[in-house]
This record gives C-alpha cells, structure tokens and sequence, in this order.
C-alpha cells in the first residue's frame, strides 16, 4: 500500500535506514540548501530537519536523491506501473500473457480520482511569511518553492480530467513582491500556458492552487511529461498505490486533500511582476525577467506539515534522479510515439535540455548500398517536435543498422560511435531563429536561439586521435591543449567579447590561421574553452562547459568552411565556441561564509561529521 501522507513516507526512510535528522538549528537563507548538496554529493540520506530558524515548520530534503531511494518509495506500485505503460504500447499483451499483468486490474481503481468535503491539510490557515523562506544560492532573489504542485483546470471545460499538476518555479518573496503575491514561472510550451491563454481568452482570472508536500507520488507525477489532456492524478493515483483524494466546493478548483500546505490564488491576465534572479539547472542563474503573478487567497496546512525542498544547480542534483525513474517507466513508449527511433537521451550533465543524443533507424538505402543519414532526419525531425524534447539545441542522432546493440546511455562510446562517422561536409543541419528553453542565455535573446542535428551514419570513416602528436604554435592569443576524448580536443582561448547573436571574428581567425599541419587538424571537434584543463578534467566538464555555453548558429565553426545551395558544412574539424560569453548568465556559486559554517559543522565530533563521508 503506498504511502497516504508525507509524515508516512519519512517514518519509513528513517525506520529503513534512509533518512537523518539534523536536530541543531538551521538557516532556510543558503544553510540548508549547502547541506542538501553535499548530502547528495556523497549519495547521502534524506534529512529532516526539525529546527529551522524563524520557521515553525520542518524541512525534509533530498528524498530524490538517489534511484535507489526513489525505486524504494514507490516500491508497492512501481511495477505495475511499468506494466500500465507496457500495455500502453502493447494492448493484446494483456490476453499473450496474463500473468505478466493480473496485478494491473487492481490499480485501476486507485486512478480514479476520489472527491470529498475536506481534508488533513484544511485544518490551520497561516501567511506566507511564515512558510520556511528557502533560499538557495546567493544571488537568488527571494525565497522559492522548489518543489511545488502547481494545480489549475481548463477553464474552458473545469474538473479533474482536463486539470494540469506541474512543476512551475515559485517565487513567494523579494523583488516587488507583497506579502500576498506570488510569482509564477512557466514555460511557454507547458500545459498550464494553454489553461493561462483560455483564461485570457474568456477575460478572466486563472484559478491556481500551489499544493506542497503530501505522498511522494504525487511529486513525480507533476515533472511527468504526459500528454497534455492526460492528467497527472491518474497517473499519482498509480505510483502511490491509492486513490489521489480532492476537495472542492463550489465555484473553486480541486484542492489535494492530503497536501502539507495548499495555497490558493489566482492569476490577473494582464499583470506581471520581476521573478528572479535564481540558481537553476543549467548551473547558472536564470536572471529577472516578468512573469504572472498568482494574487493569494489563503495558505492551508496540516497540523503536522512538514515542507519539502530540493536544491538545483550545476548537474548533477537531486533531479537527476527524476530524469532517471522518468526514464525507466516512459523510456519504452519512445518508439511507439516517435517512428524509427529506437531512443533518446536528455544528458543531464550538460544540463539536459541543451544535448539529446538518439538512436533511429537508416532503412533508407539506396540501391548502390551506401548508407546516409536520410530516414535519421526524418527521426530527428519528430524528436524535435515533441514536448519538451522541442527544446534541444544539439540533436546527435546515430543509425541502429550500423551497431545494434549501442548503449544510447554509454555517452564516450556514442561519441565515439558518431565521431568515427560523421561527415561535416554532409551531416551538419541546423534550424536558425527558433525557440530554446527559456533558461538558456546562450542564445539570442530570451527564448531565442538555433538548434544544431549531427546525423551520422554508415562505415567509419576515420580513425580518432587520443592525443596531440605535435606542439605548434596556435594562432595568437590561444594557448593550452588538452584531449576530453579520443577525437575531441579542447582549447584556451581568449576572454570573449562576442555579441550577442553574432559570430566572433576571434575564432574565425583561428579557424583560418590554423595550421594544415597541425596535429589539431586530426580532431574532429575543437571547442574553444576559457579553461582548456577544467573542460577536459571529466566527461561532465565537457559535457557542461560545451553545451550550456554555445548556441549553434552563432557559436559553431568550422576549419574550412562552406556554403552550397545554403547548406553549411566544413571539410576539416568543427570548432565550438564554448566560452563564457558577455550576454551569459553568471555561474552559481557558494557563498564562502555559508560553506564555511558547514565546514565547521562537519568536523569530526561536529553535528554533521556525515557529510565527509
């Protein structure tokens, strides 16, 4: 049986060994967010911390943070769950092989939504002011709810069925806030833009309900990428092993009976006020920019409320593992939705939506034998077209005809797989003046950026250099080589002055000056680095500094470039600029009086001596 409350869930970790408490007292203001990322760093506990200064409530953190962790909360439904999604794919599995899902009859029932009059977080009322004001990285501009439920109905047709639960950034303090205001931070592709725009449509206001903490399911259920129309409480309802119970009265939206806290509201279709700045997942702060503003009506909470968090930055974090369970129970509906393509993988080190990497199918073959991306474009083309898949800015997508058992999760060997066949001359499309996530700064403007299909297929054409044969001199004002990977080498180069949207004369110099004899030139991709040594230390330094810090169309060169009949290509290696540009958004980072404190705590003897490991 699942969990029927948050207090439930935490009783079990603790009992099972899965969680600590932190009895001393603790600063919701960058404390508590420092020790939630060390936790994870060393694949820690969950932590409840029960004394947070100038806050009634307790804190409970990193209840994600490892698959381990997650597959064991949702242990009770887990399988039958994936059994749901098989028979998604598959309905005639259902009479092949009954005995494969005869426990699926049995969570049909938890997914139909159950109505009553009131529930455990009903009974106090209290101010936002005396929520815990989480803060979690210096510059952030006020306090967040970093795991909100956030909750609304289509006005066009209201009730559960069309309802949305997602997991929208919530500002509740600082800028131009007032102790009765909200800001509310979604993007424009999501569900809840499409019940914001009806709301409009008929000039009113948008029901929302901010629902915090209760059973985990539901927590996951709001990160789902479900096909809009399908609500998250059928799919809650199913991981949690029980019904998702809603209150309501009349002329309101649904509101989660079994939340901790519920806070209710609605949003004015024409104001907006400043929400920002804020550490998020890219590993650099998304800045200020104007977004609807929920008017809050009342803060509901149970008599025993505890407030969830979590803490995002640089990957990975404790949402890795959201991407992972996500993953393992959707991964199978990939090829069913999406023609030839066999998988696809957001890469959560560079910052999950700037790289995809896909495997489709090149049954294309033309009748002299020789196979080239063709039927990849058409994969690559509906990869992109998908939810939050649209949001990719590199796409590189292999043929499964040329190694059937490649593993799309296996990130040097894909790399490797694609860079012994790439073709730069042929295999480089890249769509221009189109949108990107709206936390991405290397791109355009806000929203705007350019996308960039690597599709590679067929026999290897060459073979990868895994170091530098010779040291020559570099054009003036580059220095330092350092190999990442067998055919990808990195470069130091010059602090950028770039604009924003326009190529950097700087490296087309290099491009140029590049000597044909340098040991460079044996290296299918050359990035551009601020630190040519930081870049190469670990795959993930690549992966982020490379793909968080460049937009295709601006920052993509090549030595020996061309244009045909206005395709792009280059006859010797790629070159990304990867550096931190002028219009980029700062790195987070720690603030050294905070890290310090924790330092002190975590001595040997020290309350936290857990966090060394």
């Amino acid at each position: 049986m699942g969990y029927h409350s948050l207090q439930a869930c935490v009783a079990d970790l603790e009992r099972h060994g899965h969680l600590r408490r932190i009895e001393i007292e603790i600063d919701p203001q960058l404390e508590a967010a420092e020790i939630q990322r060390r936790a994870y760093a060393i694949g820690g506990p969950a932590i409840l911390f029960t004394k947070v200064k100038g806050c009634r409530f307790p804190m409970v953190s990193n209840l994600f943070g490892s698959i381990e962790r997650t597959r064991f909360m949702f242990r009770d439904a887990l399988e039958t769950v994936r059994r749901l999604v098989e028979l998604k794919i598959e309905p005639d599995a259902f009479l092949k092989k009954p005995w494969r899902y005869w426990k699926v009859p049995f969570a049909l029932p938890n997914m139909l939504t159950r109505k009553v009059r009131s529930g455990p977080v009903m009974a106090n009322e209290c101010t936002l002011r005396e929520l815990p004001r989480l803060k979690s990285w210096p510059m952030d501009g006020g306090p967040f709810i970093t795991l909100p439920q956030v909750y609304t109905e289509d006005p066009r047709q209201p009730g559960f069925i069309k309802s949305n639960l997602g997991m929208y950034r919530v500002q509740f303090g600082g800028n131009e806030y007032s102790d009765r205001q909200m800001g509310l931070h979604y993007q424009i592709h999501r569900s809840i833009g499409v019940h914001h725009a009806a709301a409009i449509e008929k000039g009113e206001r948008l029901k929302v309900n901010v629902f915090v903490g209760g059973p985990p399911a539901m927590t996951l259920a709001a990160v789902m990428p479900l096909p809009e129309g399908l609500s998250e409480l059928l799919f809650a309802g199913a991981l949690g092993g029980r019904p998702i119970r809603m209150a309501r009265s009349k002329g309101e939206i649904g509101l989660y009976a079994d939340a901790d806290f519920c806070i209710t509201g609605s949003i004015d279709p024409s104001a907006t006020l400043p929400e920002g700045p804020f550490g998020d997942h890219l590993g650099y702060y998304s800045l200020a920019h104007p977004f609807p503003v929920v008017e809050v009506e009342k803060v509901y909470h149970r008599s025993d409320a505890i407030w969830p968090f979590t803490v995002v930055g640089r990957p990975p974090q404790e949402d890795t593992s959201f991407g992972e369970i996500i993953h393992e129970i959707t991964g199978p509906i990939i090829p069913t939705v999406i023609a030839g393509v066999k998988g696809v993988h957001a890469v959560d080190a560079a910052g999950v939506h700037p790289l995809l990497l896909a495997i489709g199918s090149e049954r294309y073959v033309p009748y002299n034998g020789q196979r080239t991306p063709q039927e990849l474009l058409t994969c690559a083309n509906a990869i992109l077209g998908q939810g939050q898949l649209s949001l990719a800015k590199y796409l590189l997508i292999v043929a499964h005809e040329d190694v059937p058992g490649l593993d799309i999760h296996d990130i040097p060997r894909f790399l490797r797989h694609l860079l012994e066949r790439v073709d730069w001359r042929r295999d480089l499309h890249f769509q221009t003046q189109t949108t990107i996530d709206t936390l991405d700064y290397s791109g355009a403007g806000f929203n705007q950026g350019s996308k960039l299909v690597i599709a590679a297929c067929g026999p290897a054409i060459r073979t990868l250099p895994e170091e530098v044969r010779e040291v020559e001199s570099l054009p003036a004002g580059f220095s330092d080589v350092a190999i990442a990977l067998p055919g990808i080498a990195c470069v130091t180069g010059p602090k950028s002055a770039q604009q924003r949207g326009e190529s950097d004369p700087t490296i087309e110099r290099f491009c140029e000056e590049l000597s044909s004899s340098s040991g460079l030139q044996q290296f299918p991709i050359i990035t551009i680095v601020d630190d040519a040594r930081f870049a190469a230390k670990s795959l993930n330094n690549w992966l982020w500094v490379t793909f968080t810090r460049s937009n295709p169309a601006s920052d993509v060169y090549g030595i020996g470039s061309f244009v045909h009949t206005k395709h792009w290509g280059c006859r010797g290696p790629l070159v990304i600029d990867a550096r931190i540009k002028p219009h980029h958004a700062p790195p987070v980072v720690e603030d050294p009086d905070v890290s310090k404190r924790i330092d002190e705590l975590s001595v040997r003897g020290g309350p936290l001596e857990w966090l060394e490991g």
